[in-house]
């Protein structure tokens, strides 16, 4: 369920608060993976789930709201893919699968190096299009994949989309779940459920010998969802396939679907899928 849009007074606003809701009230379900600092594979994981999901016979949508350093159609293999222009004048997103589309700020740049330098109101004006202005039509998942920190892009769908849910993403080692405290406040301040932590780069399997090498330590994302009260919905491990195929535009799940990577995500999904069922049992009820 989403809210009653607001009336602001401006008329220009709205429409675009009606029209928003109208898209939203096509998708089931809004999840916004965040992290609460950079570098530990929060792109990874939000593709890797979108593409995992759409394996699944879902249909979804994946909404890059990294303004600054939108990696998604680089690691879809699509960083020039065009938006959809439909007989009617409206504009679809991206296709990269019968299952799954995207949206990015990338397509809309004059080249690949254009450097995006947007204030605040300009980047929440640009979210809200994503969603306004882009024909999404009907889709079970909306990935939504958003810069680090708790600044204004995590703002912004938080506000535009108030029925969306939060995956975080950590490493095991403390300065990182030291962040994810930050989000997880950040979360509970504007009433966004979380679904769950997901522990990246969590252990590693010897490509040699196939002992397990702790890395970056292992199991603090754990520890802390449980200290926390957060469900925990997996971890992922070191793989070095990872980055061969974010490079290439070749998401994991898709290219090795039998190694334990693969497996890990689909578990993780798996638990997505079980915790969004039940929220939305509960919100029904």
């Amino acid at each position: 369920m989403t809210a009653e849009p607001k009336n602001t007074g401006n008329p220009v606003l709205d429409q675009q608060e009606q029209k928003i809701k109208e898209k939203l009230a096509n998708i089931d379900h809004k999840v916004m993976v965040m992290s609460g600092k950079g570098g530990v594979g929060k792109s990874t994981v939000a593709i890797n789930l979108a593409v995992g999901l759409s394996l699944e016979n879902y249909y979804v949508g994946l909404l890059d709201v990294d303004l600054h350093g939108p990696n998604v159609p680089k690691m879809l293999g699509l960083e020039r893919g065009e938006l959809q222009k439909r007989p009617d004048g409206t504009v679809g997103a991206v296709i990269y699968s019968p299952n799954l589309k995207f949206m990015s700020v990338e397509p809309l740049l004059p080249n690949k190096d254009s450097a995006v330098m947007w204030r605040g109101p300009l980047k929440m004006s640009a979210i809200r299009q994503f969603i306004y202005d882009i024909e999404w039509g009907k889709l079970d998942y909306l990935v939504i994949d958003a810069p680090p920190g708790t600044g204004d892009e995590p703002m912004t769908v938080a506000q535009t989309i108030p029925d969306a849910y939060a995956v975080i993403v950590t490493t095991p080692q403390e300065v990182s779940l030291l962040d994810v405290r930050k989000s997880i406040t950040f979360c509970r301040s504007v009433k966004m459920p979380i679904l769950g932590i997901v522990e990246n780069m969590s252990g590693m399997l010897c490509p040699h010998c196939g002992k397990a090498i702790d890395i970056f330590k292992k199991g603090g994302g754990e520890k802390l969802a449980e200290e926390l009260e957060v469900p925990f919905l997996g971890r992922v491990p070191v793989d070095p396939r990872i980055v061969i195929t974010g490079d290439a535009g070749k998401p994991m799940v898709a290219t090795y679907p039998n190694s334990n990577t693969a497996e890990a995500f689909e578990g993780i999904i798996r638990n997505i899928i079980n915790q969004t069922q039940k929220m939305s049992v509960k919100k029904q009820g």
